[in-house]
């Protein structure tokens, strides 16, 4: 399978701060996005850290739906650091979390992780793996770069058939990550 990469803005190419080809090498589903703020990277990372999935209009809704029970006043931060997700690493102004399980069904279908090993490990038959990166960068010229990446490897012919559930969802509704949730911190963050 080609992986899909989609970059919701024309910015110049950044390297990355961190390896995550160490924690996800061949993802079939790859989402990539940027979006550009004049204001400071320290800023911008505070103002991503504080936008609640409340905020985020259709986005925030979207969550609640494919992951029932998830209270519109959680910030996305506090969500990829609590089950079902968990925090594999922390960078300078960055959060890479990880997330195992069927995440084709709407029920919560997610074991829990216990140790970044047992994400590393994972490979299921009949599941997916996905991870989850954001973080900042100071801009090429001035300010900063939100960036958000989110990948996802399959196992098995169940879940690559469950996987392929999902494309129509993550083909019509990732740009919301861009025009939804980083919006709201780059204007939360030029506010400050």
């Amino acid at each position: 399978m080609i992986p899909e990469v989609s970059t919701a803005s024309r910015l110049p190419d950044l390297p990355e701060p961190f390896d995550l080809d160490a924690w996800l090498p061949a993802p079939a589903v790859r989402v990539s996005h940027r979006r550009h703020s004049t204001a400071s990277a320290d800023r911008l990372w505070e103002a991503a850290r504080s936008i609640r999935l409340g905020q985020t209009r259709v986005l925030g809704r979207l969550v609640r739906w494919r992951i029932p029970g998830t209270p519109p006043e959680i910030t996305f931060d506090q969500l990829f650091r609590q089950p079902p997700f968990m925090a594999l690493e922390e960078p300078a102004e960055a959060l890479i979390s990880g997330l195992v399980g069927r995440i084709w069904t709407l029920r919560r279908d997610y074991p829990e992780l216990r140790s970044e090993q047992d994400y590393l490990d994972w490979s299921r038959s009949g599941t997916a793996k996905v991870l989850f990166a954001n973080w900042v960068q100071p801009g090429a010229d001035h300010g900063a770069v939100l960036h958000s990446e989110v990948r996802v490897e399959a196992f098995g012919v169940q879940g690559r058939i469950g996987l392929a559930s999902t494309r129509p969802l993550i083909r019509g509704f990732q740009q919301l990550i861009w025009s939804d949730a980083m919006a709201a911190a780059v204007r939360r963050a030029e506010r400050a």
